[in-house]
């Protein structure tokens, strides 16, 4: 049996362990879907201005999709956007070359493959890690948003038969529950305050999310007002 499908391996392993440790580098623990830690809050505590707040992660929830029309990031961007991956599309691009690079490197090291078809798996290992390792981060913190979606209703549900407004409703979750979910909710209060109508955006989130229980409820919640 060849010893190369065994290097291929080997390499992809490594080029997604390496992606990982570049997003950990550029952004800090906090971000990482391994810590439950609430962004938002913390971004707020160390004295970000609210709507500076806001922008930055307004800007990293919509920059996804916003440039799905680029070429090659068009299989990546919904994903990218359900992952919120802080990193910018055109970072991700030059991430899956460099990528691609490292993997070729690797592949003229430890095979006898062809220069072409080097070229084309490495661009492939470059490509597909990247890809994978976005798709377990949107699997991860959908579920994630899944897992709390019915807590963060029950306490809404709470605030309100004690007499809070809506917003304050809103406002609560955004405090008293942690991310993914936290910062989302976050995001609603933040643009509320600012004026914006609270059901258009949870039904933007909804559809941002694509989740059918966030519509249901950004529904509900029109409905209610």
């Amino acid at each position: 049996m060849s010893a190369e499908p065994i290097i291929y391996g080997l390499i992809f392993i490594g080029v997604l362990v390496l992606v990982e440790g570049l997003y950990l580098v550029a952004f800090g623990k906090s971000i990482s879907l391994n810590s439950r830690v609430n962004r938002r809050l913390e971004m707020l505590e160390k004295g970000g201005p609210r709507a500076e707040v806001l922008d930055k992660l307004r800007k990293e929830m919509q920059q996804h999709m916003n440039n799905k029309s680029i070429p090659i990031y068009s299989i990546l961007a919904e994903k990218a956007q359900k992952a919120a991956i802080a990193f910018s599309p055109k970072q991700l691009i030059m991430i899956m070359g460099g990528l691609s690079v490292v993997a070729f490197f690797g592949l003229t090291i430890g095979t006898t493959t062809e220069f072409l078809i080097r070229v084309l798996i490495s661009a492939g290992i470059g490509i597909g890690a990247v890809y994978f390792w976005i798709a377990a981060k949107a699997k991860k913190r959908m579920s994630m948003i899944e897992e709390q979606l019915p807590d963060a209703v029950e306490l809404m549900v709470r605030s309100l038969r004690v007499g809070h407004p809506f917003t304050n409703a809103i406002s609560i979750v955004s405090k008293e529950i942690q991310d993914p979910l936290a910062s989302e909710f976050g995001v609603i209060a933040d643009e509320a305050a600012y004026g914006r109508d609270i059901g258009e955006a949870l039904k933007d989130m909804a559809e941002r999310l694509d989740m059918q229980d966030l519509r249901f409820l950004a529904v509900a919640v029109t409905i209610q007002q």
